[in-house]
């Protein structure tokens, strides 16, 4: 069967694959097991060893196996106690629209996952200190790599979910000069983007990239995955009008398993239908 490409008009045939590896073919099979229950959510699997002797492979062709599993997310390697099954979470939609509102109680909200009244929750305790700026972060605010900064950390998810998101905002130097309350455990009503708005830096322009990246451990370990799944990564960058430079860096960590982005497109003038037909040059 021949299949059409829609997007260039070229056609291509499908092509006979190599036989399925043993490792993929086990990775399948517990798979299935993990989806009707037989492995359930919190359970540790089979040891490797016997695993791979029940099988009639190699030690290394199961480790593959569950290996593959874990990069998928259905699996964490713990220590002691090999791979438990992880509770399956749902998948949220983002939209990436380039809208950012603001809510008389909480003060700036930016593109989510969350929906309107929906609660959340924070797992653990927000930290706050001075640490380390990484290069990512002093690259923005003109300083030297580990120069100490303020961070403000949270790990938070919707009400009676696992971990979802990892959020590291990052005051510059001077932001904690001009607005101190940032440091504090209460930065009060609109959070400290409205504290440092009031000590100056207002009206913040903000821009954002996003890339996706593997997690570090500590990151793995906040989020309760695994260092082999990948992470959706955003860094929202917020200009003083003041001083036309960084004021706050706001990165936010998403496993890759549990987010989508959505956009809507949009037609340009040269995509409108029907299509105005080109007269011939004479």
């Amino acid at each position: 069967m021949i299949a059409q490409d829609i997007y260039d008009g070229e056609t291509s045939t499908p092509m006979t694959g190599p036989k399925t590896p043993k490792w993929r073919q086990l990775a399948d099979e517990v798979r299935r097991q993990i989806e009707d229950g037989t492995h359930p959510p919190g359970a540790a699997l089979p040891q490797l060893k016997p695993a791979a002797e029940a099988a009639g492979v190699s030690y290394e062709t199961m480790r593959a196996a569950y290996k593959a599993l874990e990069s998928e997310g259905l699996v964490r390697s713990v220590k002691r106690t090999g791979f438990v099954v992880l509770e399956a979470p749902g998948r949220r939609r983002v939209t990436r629209g380039t809208t950012i509102a603001r809510d008389p109680a909480r003060g700036y909200v930016f593109p989510a996952a969350s929906r309107p009244d929906e609660p959340w929750e924070v797992h653990g305790r927000p930290f706050r200190a001075f640490v380390p700026a990484p290069v990512q972060v002093a690259a923005h605010f003109d300083i030297s790599t580990g120069t100490e900064t303020l961070r403000r950390r949270r790990v938070t998810s919707p009400a009676g979910e696992p971990p979802f998101q990892l959020v590291d905002t990052w005051l510059s130097p001077d932001a904690v000069v001009d607005a101190p309350q940032v440091a504090e455990p209460s930065t009060g009503p609109g959070g400290y983007l409205d504290r440092l708005e009031e000590a100056g830096h207002g009206p913040i322009a903000w821009s954002e990239t996003v890339r996706v990246r593997m997690p570090d451990r500590e990151e793995a370990q906040l989020l309760a995955i695994s260092t082999a799944m990948p992470i959706l990564e955003t860094t929202i960058v917020g200009v003083s009008a003041r001083t036309e430079r960084p004021i706050e860096v706001t990165v936010r960590v998403i496993p890759g398993d549990r987010v989508e982005l959505f956009s809507e497109l949009q037609r340009a003038r040269s995509a409108r239908w029907p299509v105005t037909p080109v007269k011939p040059k004479k």
